[in-house]
């Protein structure tokens, strides 16, 4: 059977990640906090913030941007997206 975690992103009892997906103390509060759903769009919305701002890895400026948005993602606040996205209907 899955595991549940209150998801802080939606604010309900959904599925939870199978392990952390980072490492730390990061990872655990993902982990502990957010759910599988919720990971699966940051990832997504990641990648297109990447590949639109031309974000390095490498730098460590990009990192924790990066780092930042996603917590600002996964808190339900207002965080960046790609310029011109149009997210599909449902």
């Amino acid at each position: 059977m899955s595991r549940t975690v209150f998801c802080k992103k939606y604010q309900k009892e959904m599925e939870g990640l199978p392990m952390a997906p980072l490492p730390g103390a990061k990872g655990q509060e993902i982990y502990d906090n957010v759910s599988k759903q919720a990971w699966t769009e940051w990832q997504a919305r990641q990648v297109r913030l990447i590949n639109e701002k031309q974000l390095s890895m490498i730098n460590p400026d990009d990192r924790t941007y990066l780092m930042d948005q996603m917590s600002k993602f996964l808190a339900n606040e207002d965080a960046d997206e790609a310029d011109g996205y149009v997210p599909p209907e449902a």
